[in-house]
């Protein structure tokens, strides 16, 4: 009997765009289920499968979730072994990945959305702060293809996503990523060249749109 597995996702999430990418390098097939409306309709399934967070995106393998776009990323790689590895073999260098992933997860994201949700001053320090944490990640990444050496992993897999929203941090905070951070830069084309992360990865331009919707919504100038 052959698993059932769903993903209930957004198409501009870039939490589920590394589910995404994860399930595409392990080569498994699922079923894509979008949530519409994250902010007034929330789906019957996705409260009933992540009652606590009541986000996507949620793994739902033979009828059980599994949520937290990290953990299911390592989930994949637990239970699909069939593929190369996602995170390394070696202890400590999983613990190094760890970190970083770690590092993206409580950087990334949230001085992302601070450049698009505040203007001024506000604006100019998160734009700092952003590439920042850019260089960071540049001088960890170093002259490797990927984070882990020669091959795609769990590091890659949780930061790449984010690429198809810099065009939005950009064209609100009026900065170049390129200009600032050149290897970091190439390093992302350079993941794109993969079917499993260019598939994966929203439209920048169709992001920016969303985003100003959302500006819209929240009535952020």
């Amino acid at each position: 009997m052959a698993d059932e597995l769903i993903l209930l996702d957004l198409w501009a999430s870039p939490f589920g765009m590394r589910c995404r990418i994860a399930l595409a390098e392990k080569g498994v097939k699922y079923e894509s289920r979008e949530e519409e409306d994250l902010v007034h309709n929330k789906s019957s399934l996705l409260l009933q499968m992540n009652p606590v967070h009541k986000k996507v995106p949620v793994l739902i393998h033979n009828g059980k979730p599994i949520c937290e776009s990290t953990i299911i990323v390592q989930y994949i790689d637990e239970v699909w072994k069939n593929k190369a590895p996602l995170l390394p073999a070696d202890p400590y260098q999983r613990a190094q990945a760890r970190f970083w992933v770690d590092y993206v997860d409580k950087k990334i994201y949230e001085a992302g959305r601070k450049i698009w949700s505040s203007k001024g001053e506000a604006q100019e320090v998160a734009k700092k702060e952003f590439i920042d944490i850019l260089k960071v990640l540049e001088g960890e990444l170093g002259d490797k293809p990927y984070f882990g050496g020669e091959n795609i992993g769990y590091v890659d897999i949780t930061l790449v996503p984010f690429y198809c929203w810099f065009y939005t941090y950009e064209t609100c905070g009026n900065f170049s990523v390129e200009a600032e951070c050149p290897k970091l830069t190439a390093y992302f084309k350079r993941c794109l060249e993969r079917e499993s992360v260019s598939k994966a990865l929203a439209d920048k331009q169709k992001v920016y749109e969303f985003v100003l919707q959302l500006k819209k919504m929240f009535g952020i100038d």
